[in-house]
């Protein structure tokens, strides 16, 4: 736990510096940002020391607190935004992370280098784009088993056509995140998408 403390009091600290998540969301922090992005955990099994790759990581979520609460996985962080890959790599340095590379890029990008061709066991992401564009973006560089974790909100019915329609060999799960004590994952209908190729 004190990783995760670590994290939150120095995001909220530089985020009065440098935006990274919404300034009305610091004092829920832990519910809206943190917690949210353990709920990968909760939904997913992830297997031990996986090569995971966070797109469009912005502060640090969902990659941090998932790599804190699984110090084993192997975790690649990418952001277009230089200031905030600078503030993640801070981040990571205090809150002691080994194992953790963070890259001022856009993701498509890494397609060009052979280190991260087909490289990845899981590709998460947090409210970054569609899943289509998701999967365009980022389908190079997973590997033949991988599996995509979104967190997402809303009606996705449409846009997860789009991706079934995109490409005809991809299974979609979509669940409603529950959590004890947090009701406003309900209210803002917070979900969990999750896609492999069969």
């Amino acid at each position: 736990m004190d990783g995760l403390e670590r994290y939150h009091d120095e995001l909220i600290y530089w985020n009065e510096r440098v935006n990274m998540v919404s300034r009305q969301d610091t004092e829920l922090l832990w519910e809206k940002h943190i917690i949210h992005s353990l709920m990968i955990l909760k939904y997913v099994e992830i297997p031990d020391r996986a090569r995971v790759l966070d797109i469009g990581t912005g502060g640090g979520l969902p990659g941090i607190p998932i790599k804190i609460a699984r110090p084993d996985l192997r975790l690649t962080l990418v952001d277009s935004v230089r200031k905030k890959t600078k503030m993640v790599e801070l981040f990571g340095q205090h809150t002691g992370l080994k194992d953790i590379e963070v890259i001022c890029d856009r993701v498509e990008n890494l397609t060009e280098q052979a280190h991260y061709k087909q490289g990845f066991d899981v590709i998460v992401s947090r409210a970054v784009a569609r899943t289509k564009e998701i999967i365009e973006w980022s389908q190079d560089l997973a590997k033949p088993k991988a599996i995509w974790v979104m967190l997402k909100g809303g009606d996705l019915d449409k846009e997860l056509q789009e991706a079934r329609d995109a490409f005809p060999g991809l299974t979609i799960t979509e669940s409603a995140l529950l959590a004890f004590g947090i009701p406003s994952f309900t209210t803002d209908e917070k979900k969990i998408v999750t896609c492999r190729f069969s």
